[in-house]
């Protein structure tokens, strides 16, 4: 019933959007294709539509061509279920972005018509997403891409490498020659997380499924590889650490996961998570004994709370993103490209579980 009730009001919405859109073209302006999320739901109401192309809304503002948009499990999340802006539905999803501006407000001083750019902003309903042809946003928040990575797969990284860098540098502050273990290290976030732990010269211990996500997790820098379907992860780093636990672990799983990892970071070490996990009085009380800290890492908190000055931090952590990957100390794993058409196909990969690497949807 209440899919019914969205249904009929996207349709309303739908015959708004075209009574405009023939408005437009009678003044010349170019439609551009989207995908709509146009209810709370499963992936049938993610619809490819032709709606007007935005305008700039404000003399900073910058339209971009988009050339590819990055599919993170958040994306899946806000489909079913729009925690954020449930009134602003249908919404154009999808927070990471990659493509050339095309346009810029009277005021822009960061770009120029034709530079390549690479964004996080967007995606759930406050300010129009990635999956569509063309977007914009705020020069402030995006940033030029690296020379030497391709712009469909600069789409792939900025939610991946500031949730990876935000939770092991601003959350749990790992160190040169700390030890680190790192869940789930062949998925995005993780792969990040290697790679940003091997920059700052710490050894990383990492849980995987499988050999051939070993051989991803080893080949980006991991010294020691657990399979936690065969080995307890517990034990495993507890004899790589001798005894001791590591300095930080950092959670990308939650539940059972988080809670048993308490046992794996060493006494005063830290247990940085993205995801919130109930804690026992027993587990509350193992912590509190091992004067363990727990943090949390949401890196759409800036954009929620309208933090303003936090997005701009967060458009300087992609900045040496991008140095990085010219340096050549780090890239992206894309394992799927899929049109923009196909939308729902790429939330449907993410649902299924046990994804390597990133999906991009590319225009």
């Amino acid at each position: 019933m209440l899919f019914k009730f969205y249904l009929r009001f996207a349709e309303n919405h739908f015959d708004w959007l075209d009574s405009g859109l023939r408005r437009n073209d009678e003044r010349g302006d170019i439609r551009m294709k989207a995908i709509l999320a146009i209810a709370p739901g499963g992936t049938e109401v993610l619809q490819l539509r032709d709606i007007p192309k935005p305008e700039l809304s404000s003399p900073h503002h910058i339209r971009v061509k988009l050339a590819a948009a990055g599919v993170n499990p958040v994306d899946t999340k806000l489909r079913a279920k729009p925690a954020y802006h449930p009134d602003k539905l249908p919404a154009i999803l999808g927070c990471d972005g990659a493509g050339v501006v095309e346009a810029t407000g009277v005021m822009v001083s960061r770009f120029r018509v034709g530079d390549e750019v690479f964004y996080c902003n967007g995606g759930f309903g406050d300010e129009p997403g990635s999956y569509a042809e063309f977007t914009t946003l705020h020069e402030n928040y995006c940033a030029n891409k690296p020379a030497r990575m391709s712009l469909q797969d600069c789409a792939a990284l900025p939610l991946v490498f500031i949730t990876a860098w935000e939770a092991l540098v601003e959350r749990a502050h790992l160190q040169t020659g700390q030890t680190v273990l790192i869940h789930a290290a062949a998925g995005g976030v993780g792969q990040m997380a290697v790679q940003i732990a091997r920059h700052l010269g710490a050894r990383i211990a990492v849980t995987v499924s499988d050999e051939q996500k070993a051989g991803i997790a080893r080949g980006l820098g991991a010294e020691k590889i657990i399979n936690y379907k065969t080995q307890d992860f517990v034990q495993e780093t507890l004899n790589w650490t001798g005894g001791k636990g590591t300095n930080v672990v950092f959670d990308t799983v939650g539940g059972d996961t988080f809670l048993r990892s308490l046992g794996a970071v060493r006494v005063y070490g830290k247990v940085v998570s993205l995801l919130s996990t109930p804690l026992s009085l027993a587990d509350s009380q193992l912590a509190r004994l091992r004067n363990l800290s727990l943090c949390y890492e949401l890196m759409l908190t800036p954009q929620v709370m309208h933090m303003n000055e936090d997005r701009v931090r967060q458009r300087k952590l992609l900045e040496q993103a991008a140095a990085m990957v010219d340096a050549g100390k780090l890239g992206v794993q894309i394992t799927h490209r899929l049109p923009l058409a196909l939308a729902a196909e790429a939330h449907r990969l993410i649902e299924v579980g046990g994804m390597t690497g990133k999906i991009v949807l590319t225009m």
